[in-house]
């Protein structure tokens, strides 16, 4: 960890050099009108040819240290860009503490992990998994120049980065790579569920009337859902480019209390391992629930594998009820209709053209092996 803080303060210091360069290309936003567009940071702006640089590098195994990982292995498409799995492993088959989380509308986030306030842009996060050392990930601390190397030798590298880096002469560098995987995660917007048409687009047989109950089930203050999951991409974590503030928020959703005071697993803390205040003990970043259907297991550490045993987590209060448990965790009572009427609601927010959209897919389907 200690070696990607270090890269990650090169890869800022190569972006603010590179902060006086103009895109190559426009960006045009494909949104919906309602959906303001993202922040994009003034020393990365969008572009084409960064964009289809960045989703190359995203699917490209060579970014790991033994070729068997690349970004796309704990972030599938099909999934809404999370994995499936409870925990994800590295190239050493160490075991991350937490589950991977989805990406679709990251670009939207004000904080991009579970836990860790302080990463709050993408050219930054990316270094992390990279070359990460505990847990290791990919597995490419220290081998930085091999990484270079690596895609320096494949044709179909240099022109793209020249593409997208005309600046610096398309140098395959940190702050290039990065730069490029935030350009194209910036571009994964789910936004066209049955439930947006519905709710934003004005389609009133776009969800059926279960999901309609369960929308009003959901937006009760009976269930209280809605404190935490509201807000346009249904968490209260949110950043645009309309919005004059950044909002975020950390929740203890009473998973665990070891010692009576609200104790989680020493690997698993929350955000008192960065702030050092113990009420910040058990409390994690509200996900979105857009597409949550896709992307279970679910919570920090992927210990509710479904929406029926997350939704009976909630109804009881949590788990392991401590003084640290958020208050917007009561409890409710629930028929087993109303519990279908929410999940129905749920399914609703699957945007089946987001996880199947070719513009977010392997660009490397079709070629030689790598």
């Amino acid at each position: 960890m200690r070696r990607a803080a270090a890269l990650i303060l090169a890869a800022a210091l190569g972006a603010a050099t590179a902060a006086l360069a103009a895109p190559d290309a426009a960006w045009t936003w494909r949104l919906p009108a309602w959906l303001p567009p993202p922040v994009v940071p003034a020393d990365n702006p969008m572009s084409e040819a960064k964009v289809d640089l960045g989703r190359r590098l995203f699917y490209d195994k060579r970014l790991s240290a033994d070729g068997s990982m690349s970004c796309a292995s704990c972030h599938e498409q099909a999934r809404a860009f999370s994995d499936g799995r409870r925990t994800p492993s590295g190239v050493t088959g160490e075991s991350h503490p937490r589950n991977s989380m989805s990406l679709a509308n990251v670009a939207y986030l004000p904080v991009l992990t579970w836990a860790n306030p302080l990463l709050t842009r993408l050219e930054h996060q990316a270094l992390i998994p990279i070359f990460g050392e505990s847990p290791v990930e990919m597995g490419m601390v220290g081998r930085e120049d091999e990484l270079f190397a690596r895609l320096a030798s494949d044709p179909a590298y240099p022109p793209r980065f020249r593409a997208a880096f005309p600046e610096t002469g398309g140098r395959i560098d940190l702050a290039s790579i990065t730069r490029a995987l935030a350009a194209f995660q910036r571009t994964l917007v789910s936004a066209d569920s049955p439930y947006d048409r519905y709710r934003y687009g004005g389609q009133a047989d776009a969800i059926s009337p279960a999901a309609k109950r369960g929308e009003a089930l959901f937006f009760s203050e009976r269930l209280e859902c809605f404190h935490c999951h509201g807000g346009v991409h249904l968490t209260d974590n949110l950043v645009h480019s309309r919005k004059p503030f950044a909002e975020y928020a950390f929740h203890n959703t009473g998973l665990h209390d070891r010692d009576g005071k609200g104790a989680y697993p020493p690997d698993n803390t929350g955000l008192v391992e960065h702030t050092g205040r113990p009420e910040d003990m058990g409390r994690f970043r509200t996900p979105s629930l857009r597409n949550v259907e896709l992307t279970a297991p679910y919570m920090h550490d992927g210990s509710i594998a479904t929406l029926e045993e997350a939704i009976a987590h909630y109804a009881a209060g949590g788990r392991r009820r401590s003084p640290l448990t958020s208050e917007f965790l009561p409890g409710f009572m629930l028929s087993a209709e109303e519990t279908q009427d929410l999940i129905a609601f749920l399914r609703a927010l699957t945007d089946r053209r987001f996880v199947e959209d070719p513009r977010f897919a392997d660009p490397w389907q079709d070629a030689v092996p790598r």
